[in-house]
């Protein structure tokens, strides 16, 4: 059963934030990850279908477009990260869209779902975002290859979770899935789920190094049953991030897991994701595979640094009638 409390908005008002019981995971079952199948033709039909299905115009778009913002992990992964630009950031957090244009829009109040940064500045957006009620991701686990010793992937959860993330990305170890070894993908989620205690964490499968759209459904199950709260479908830093036809099977596999255990899983696409329309294509899929309670942000994200920028772009647009150059939208 859901519970409900609430957190004032920086205007007053009070928001209700929905909480689903935790994913508690379950025994390994090999018969239904052996079992999933992924009809790829079937699935790429269905996602090309996808950016044509729903148009959203005016009113409407813009409110698609600031519940779009309510749902990104504002992120800086770069290796000349500074506290500055962290903090700059999670000012951005703070205040996504201008003022004057949330004002206009009715819209006060609006945060990010969350700030996304490296270990080393846990610490920094903490004191930024004290207050704001915005959680802070870490990512994790010898981001983004996940190569690093296992010993030191493990004590990296607990050294972000003590810094006060409260949700961890970890990136699971690749050659698993490719050689079938589902055990070891368990054990090893099993065990990074124990180390982020009550941190809620994310699985990034790094889908485009799976293979195959059924090591992306595989793969998925095997994380959830071991009780991860998220599946993440990238680092950001592959080849290929995400895409449509690996967003719906990883959708279906929640849809899924959901059916036989009542937990529900959140949803998070990650990396390539900059232009507003992409985010309603998204959202539209979401809505109609999942259902209107997944579009909350403790049940889907956007992993995005850029995305932000044109979505404010585009309210801007809506409200003003020209369209603004880019770096009147600043990240930080």
């Amino acid at each position: 059963m859901q519970t409900i409390d609430s957190h004032a908005t920086t205007d007053g008002a009070q928001l209700p934030q929905l909480h689903e019981p935790r994913n508690a995971g379950m025994e390994l079952d090999l018969s239904w990850v052996r079992a999933a199948q992924a009809n790829t033709s079937a699935i790429e039909r269905r996602a090309a279908t996808l950016p044509g299905r729903r148009s959203v115009k005016k009113d409407h778009q813009a409110a698609w477009l600031c519940k779009a913002i309510s749902l990104i992990d504002l992120t800086t992964l770069a290796g000349d990260d500074t506290e500055g630009r962290v903090r700059r950031l999670c000012a951005k957090a703070r205040q996504p869209v201008r003022a004057d244009i949330l004002d206009a829009i009715g819209m006060q109040g609006l945060t990010t779902g969350a700030v996304c940064v490296y270990h080393d500045m846990v610490e920094t957006a903490v004191h930024a975002l004290r207050g704001s009620g915005i959680p802070v991701a870490a990512v994790s686990t010898g981001f983004p290859a996940g190569l690093s010793p296992y010993r030191l992937r493990i004590a990296e959860i607990g050294e972000s979770v003590a810094a006060g993330a409260e949700e961890i990305d970890i990136v699971i170890s690749r050659r698993h899935v490719l050689q079938g070894n589902w055990q070891a993908l368990y054990d090893e989620m099993r065990e990074m789920r124990a180390a982020c205690g009550e941190a809620h964490v994310k699985a990034i499968l790094a889908t485009g190094e799976l293979g195959t759209l059924r090591n992306v459904a595989r793969a998925s199950l095997v994380c959830m049953m071991a009780g991860a709260d998220f599946i993440k479908t990238s680092t950001g830093k592959e080849g290929v991030n995400a895409t449509l036809p690996v967003s719906l099977t990883m959708i279906r596999a929640i849809r899924d897991y959901e059916a036989r255990t009542g937990f529900k899983i959140g949803y998070k696409p990650a990396g390539g994701i900059s232009k507003a329309k992409d985010a309603l294509t998204y959202l539209a899929l979401i809505k109609d595979e999942l259902g209107n309670r997944w579009l909350q942000p403790d049940l889907f994200r956007f992993g995005a640094s850029s995305l932000l920028g044109d979505i404010e772009r585009q309210l801007e647009h809506h409200v003003t009638g020209a369209y603004s150059v880019n770096w009147r939208h600043a990240m930080g």
